[in-house]
């Protein structure tokens, strides 16, 4: 027939080609596939003269491109007066790139003269016939003995490969198709260990549908070891386990707050949950200061029902939803981060945070806060060392600051002076201020954070206290009875106890 035919050519027992398939194919004088390799060719009709596009491969640089150039040369066969039968594996729209795209230009061709009225036997348009095949799935399904509802994710091994974090809920089945090499499986392990552990159980199904057909029952970290991989190769990932994607995180806490949830988180409003915010906050940082991974990971996670729960909140009230929020960062970091999403060249960090205040200034013009500085981003709220250092960070990044180091010792030196010197309490408070501050400064030109050195003072402190009052205990005696030097004896014992 005139246009083009896409038809598929199934999974691979030339059995499995459909009757339409068959039919098509022994009536045709000519085929052209997207691949020879695939066991289906070796049954198709002998009197049929075969071409194929695998000289492209072996010449193009990427998969797109090969694909590219297959799409253009059959939509050129297509307009001849016999057409073209160009032929995949499996069905051309499952796991196909080039079968959409045809089918849309096609049409898309088409409609264009369909809107010059013409009579039908004057439209030069691409006719287009499908000829559906049985998929990879089909088999692959059946030998798995898997039902894909009521949820599976269907996975290319391509685009998993270049991710960083696998792209689909981890509590969800998987099916990752086009594990064609021993490379790809070792690049999507690289992915898929992002989140699963390497004990994981997989399964690797080869040649599904064919009488080549072998399953593997085995762990993540062995899926590249396999000497089975080829192009019929498909990996089947069982879910990680209830509750482990933020999907269903999102689900409890919606529960929650729905009529058959908790009466407290129901009460819950923004306001409310202020405290319980910067409290969860405040464990994060202990927890961080405490360097214990199993207490970061359960504060996290504390931290995180808060932002959800406010979340939720304001979807029901239609403020905005999840999908705002995240939106919002992830287009906030692609347009903040132009060195690494863009072609914007940076040297250093000095630059990316300079560049990250002009993007930032752009921003406030953008929105109408032309009025605003450079200062007024940073929250009133924030503890003052926090804030302070925030302030001379962001003063630094547009040149406001010492030339060196040697000016902030003598600003140091100067503000202990001027504490020393001064009798009135009002200016004393102001000056001990200006202390402060230009002990934070230090802090900031050594790349220390004053919030978290403090903490950790004030961590040490206590513990070493603890031991002088135990010590106390221990010899029978209160704290507030013992001398000055008995104190200071038990100190040092504590110091040294530290360094330990």
């Amino acid at each position: 027939m005139p246009g083009i035919t896409l038809l598929g050519l199934g999974p691979g027992d030339p059995a499995m080609l459909t009757r339409e398939a068959w039919d098509v194919l022994t009536s045709a004088d000519e085929i052209w596939l997207r691949t020879r390799q695939h066991p289906a060719v070796a049954g198709l009709p002998l009197a049929l003269k075969i071409y194929s596009f695998d000289e492209l491969y072996e010449k193009g640089e990427s998969f797109e491109s090969v694909y590219a150039a297959i799409v253009e040369k059959v939509l050129e066969l297509g307009k001849r007066e016999q057409g073209v039968i160009y032929a995949v594996p499996g069905d051309p729209f499952v796991a196909e790139a080039t079968g959409p795209e045809i089918a849309k230009r096609a049409r898309t061709l088409r409609q264009g003269f369909d809107r010059l009225n013409l009579p039908a036997q004057g439209k030069p348009g691409l006719p287009l016939k499908i000829v559906s095949g049985i998929s990879f799935l089909e088999p692959v399904f059946a030998t798995l003995g898997l039902d894909p509802y009521p949820r599976l994710v269907l996975m290319d091994a391509l685009e998993l490969s270049q991710a960083h974090v696998p792209a689909f809920p981890p509590d969800m089945p998987a099916l990752i198709a086009q594990i064609y090499s021993r490379m790809i499986a070792a690049e999507v392990k690289m992915t898929l260990n992002a989140v699963y552990p390497d004990e994981h159980p997989v399964r690797l199904v080869h040649a599904a549908g064919t009488k080549d057909e072998i399953v593997e029952d085995i762990q993540l970290y062995e899926i590249d070891r396999s000497k089975h991989i080829g192009l019929l190769t498909v990996l089947y990932l069982p879910p990680l386990g209830e509750g482990t994607s933020f999907e269903a995180f999102q689900e409890i806490v919606a529960h929650l707050r729905a009529p058959d949830g908790c009466s407290w988180d129901r009460e819950q409003t923004h306001q409310s949950l202020r405290t319980h915010l910067l409290e969860e906050a405040y464990e994060v940082l202990t927890a961080l200061d405490s360097e214990d991974p199993a207490k970061m990971a359960e504060e996290f996670g504390d931290l995180l029902l808060q932002i959800v729960l406010n979340t939720q909140i304001a979807s029901e009230e239609g403020e905005f939803g999840m999908a705002e929020v995240l939106k919002g960062i992830y287009d906030k970091i692609i347009r903040r981060h132009p060195h690494v999403f863009g072609d914007l060249k940076i040297e250093g960090v000095e630059g990316i945070l300079q560049n990250w205040e002009k993007l930032k200034a752009t921003e406030r013009e953008t929105n109408g806060e032309v009025g605003k500085g450079l200062l007024d981003g940073v929250p009133l709220a924030l503890p003052a060392l926090i804030q302070a250092q925030e302030y001379q960070d962001r003063a630094a990044r547009v040149g406001f600051d010492w030339p060196g180091i040697e000016g902030v010792l003598d600003k140091i030196a100067e503000e202990i002076q001027e504490v020393k010197a001064t009798t009135n309490g009002e200016e004393l408070s102001d000056e001990l201020g200006d202390l402060f501050f230009a002990l934070v400064n230090l802090a900031r030109w050594k790349k220390v954070d004053a919030e978290s050195a403090l903490r950790a003072c004030n961590l040490r402190f206590k513990k070493r206290f603890a031991y002088v009052e135990q010590g106390a205990r221990e010899q029978g005696k209160k704290v507030s009875g013992m001398t000055l030097d008995e104190m200071e004896g038990l100190w040092q014992e504590a110091k040294r106890y530290d360094r330990s």
